[in-house]
C-alpha cells in the first residue's frame, strides 16, 4: 500500500432534518456517534509531533521550507480516513446489537400474553377431554351393569316359568291319571298326552328360550282342564 497507489476517497456529509442525523457515505449517524468522532483522538494524529527549536536548523537565506510530498499527505490522509471509519463501523455495530437486543426484548414481552393465552386453552380442551372420557366411561359402566342385571332378570324369569310350567303339566298329568282310572278314556286325553309330548319336547329343545314354548303350553293347559271338567261332569 504505497503513497503512489492509493488513491484519495472523499467522505460526503449532510444533513437529515426529518431524522437529525448526519449521512456519511449513505451510513446514518446519530447524535452521539457524531459526539464520539469529534472526541476521538484520531483527529490528532495527523498533526505531526512538536519539535524542539534545538532540533529545527534554520534555513539558509533564500531557501524555501521543505513542505511534506502529495504522496507522504495523502497517505497521512488515508490512515486518518481509516481510523474514522474503524470508529463508525465499531459504533453502527454497537447500535445495531442494541437495537437487535431491544427488537428482541420487546417481542417477547408481546409474544408471551398471546403464548400463555394459547396455553391455556389448551390445558382447557386437555381439561375437557379428560372430564368427557371420564363421563363416557362411566356412561359405558353403567350400560354394562344394566345390561347384565336384565340378562340376570330374564334368565331367572325364564327358569321360574319352566319351573312353573313343568309343575303345571307334572299335576295335571297326575290329574289325568286318576281321572282314567274312574272314567273311560276318551280322545281328549289321547291330545293332551300328544300336547304335553309336544310341550316337553319343546323345553328339552329350548332350554335357555322357554319362551318359545309358552303357546304350547297355553295349549295343553287348557287341554287339560276341559279334560277335567268333562271328566267331572261324567263322574257326576
Amino acid at each position: 500500500m504505497g503513497g503512489n497507489s492509493s488513491t484519495a476517497r472523499t467522505v460526503s456529509f449532510g444533513l437529515d432534518e426529518e431524522e437529525k442525523v448526519t449521512v456519511i457515505e449513505g451510513v446514518k449517524l446519530s447524535d452521539h456517534v457524531l459526539r464520539r468522532m469529534r472526541d476521538s483522538p484520531g483527529s490528532d494524529d495527523a498533526k505531526p509531533p512538536p519539535q524542539s527549536s534545538e532540533n529545527v536548523k534554520t534555513p539558509p537565506p533564500g531557501s524555501k521550507p521543505t513542505e511534506p510530498s502529495a504522496s507522504e499527505t495523502q497517505e497521512e490522509m488515508r490512515k486518518q480516513f481509516e481510523r474514522q471509519q474503524a470508529l463508525v463501523r465499531e459504533q453502527l455495530a454497537r447500535l445495531a446489537q442494541r437495537e437487535r437486543d431491544a427488537a428482541a426484548a420487546t417481542g417477547l414481552d408481546e409474544m408471551t400474553p398471546a403464548l400463555i393465552m394459547e396455553k391455556g386453552k389448551a390445558h382447557e380442551e386437555q381439561e375437557k377431554a379428560k372430564i368427557l372420557a371420564k363421563q363416557l366411561e362411566r356412561k359405558e359402566q353403567e350400560l354394562t351393569s344394566i345390561s347384565s342385571f336384565y340378562k340376570e332378570q330374564l334368565e331367572i324369569l325364564e327358569k321360574k316359568n319352566f319351573d312353573t310350567y313343568k309343575e303345571t303339566a307334572e299335576q295335571y298329568n297326575q290329574a289325568a291319571t286318576k281321572a282314567e282310572a274312574h272314567i273311560r278314556p276318551r280322545q281328549s286325553a289321547v291330545l293332551c298326552a300328544e300336547l304335553q309330548a309336544k310341550v316337553l319336547e319343546c323345553y328339552r329343545g329350548n332350554p335357555q328360550q322357554t319362551l318359545h314354548c309358552s303357546s304350547l303350553a297355553k295349549q295343553y293347559m287348557t287341554c287339560v282342564q276341559q279334560a277335567k271338567k268333562s271328566s267331572l261332569t261324567n263322574h257326576g
